[in-house]
């Protein structure tokens, strides 16, 4: 329970932090429009809008997934991270789509190339946005809901990078193709992570088992435990973007002994070797009535875990 307040703690500095600089860069980025009369440079402050948007959605989600279950929501909110992944996901795509059909517009009209306010403000959103992505670089590979927002900056501070070369290339050249060109380069690019992420968040939400899980390996490690026979009724699912729960069944017909330190030891080993977090165990001992399969006992294996530690 420390462990996660600590790290609800971490990620709350972390998004506060992306918020406000973010926030202040759609600001100047904004005042820099209207002072050098930029349309390109008023549409990307939208743009970046929209990302803080995706900041706050985010940050939202993972402070609903800390409340506490109800009567109703008996896994509490949880899951509102998979659909912040899966909106955030859904809004990368729809944003990689305005700048594709910008960039194709622009070698249809061939844009006069911009001055230097607009390679200055460029190189303050790389700047802005890549620190941005640095701080949710070290936890995008646990946490679909942080890569969400990890991509969504990481993007934004490749279009400003690529903003900022083309643009001194631009000055010296006269190359009008070569902006949109670079921007549909970084888009296919940014094209491959969010697809990714939309693939994980659309799993997710119809409660496929985890990518970083394999099934068939659980099923091994539960089938050679020692006393059981066979199992039946596995299943595996996210519980959010950073939890995992499982249910399966277990026949173990000559086990007689107490089924704590089994459970306890099972939980245990599925927590260490697939990170799996909320484990359910029902076990059966064979016999069937009226063609049945008779359990004999039950314990959710989440709960002696928590009396363990």
């Amino acid at each position: 329970m420390h462990q996660h307040v600590e790290n609800h703690g971490h990620y709350n500095r972390l998004f506060a932090i992306g918020v406000v600089l973010n926030v202040v860069f759609v600001l100047v980025e904004t005042a820099a429009g209207f002072a050098a009369n930029s349309l390109a440079l008023l549409a990307d402050a939208g743009h970046n809008l929209v990302d803080v948007l995706s900041l706050l959605l985010a940050w939202g989600a993972h402070a609903l997934a800390s409340s506490k279950p109800t009567h109703r929501r008996t896994y509490g909110l949880r899951r509102s991270t998979i659909l912040a992944s899966l909106i955030s996901a859904v809004a990368l795509y729809g944003a990689l789509g305005a700048m594709a059909w910008e960039a194709v517009g622009r070698f249809q009209s061939e844009a006069p190339v911009a001055g230097n306010v607009m390679i200055i403000v460029a190189a303050v959103g790389m700047l802005i946005n890549g620190l941005t992505a640095l701080l949710f670089a070290r936890d995008r590979h646990h946490d679909l809901n942080i890569r969400g927002a990890f991509l969504h900056m990481a993007a934004d501070a490749l279009v400003s990078l690529g903003v900022v070369v083309t643009g001194v290339v631009l000055i010296y050249s006269g190359w009008l193709w070569l902006d949109p060109a670079i921007s549909l380069v970084i888009i296919v690019v940014v094209l491959g992570s969010g697809w990714s992420l939309l693939r994980e968040s659309l799993n997710l939400a119809v409660d496929a088992v985890p990518s970083h899980i394999d099934a068939r390996e659980v099923r091994d490690y539960l089938e050679k435990l020692p006393g059981v026979e066979s199992m039946h009724d596995l299943h595996i699912w996210g519980m959010s973007t950073t939890e995992t729960a499982l249910t399966a069944h277990l026949v173990m017909p000559q086990r007689e002994e107490s089924y704590d330190d089994f459970l306890s030891e099972t939980a245990s080993g599925l927590q260490k070797k697939f990170a799996i977090h909320h484990a359910t165990l029902q076990i059966e001992n064979g016999q069937t009535e009226n063609g049945e399969g008779r359990w004999s006992c039950g314990t959710d294996c989440d709960s002696v875990m928590a009396e363990q530690v």
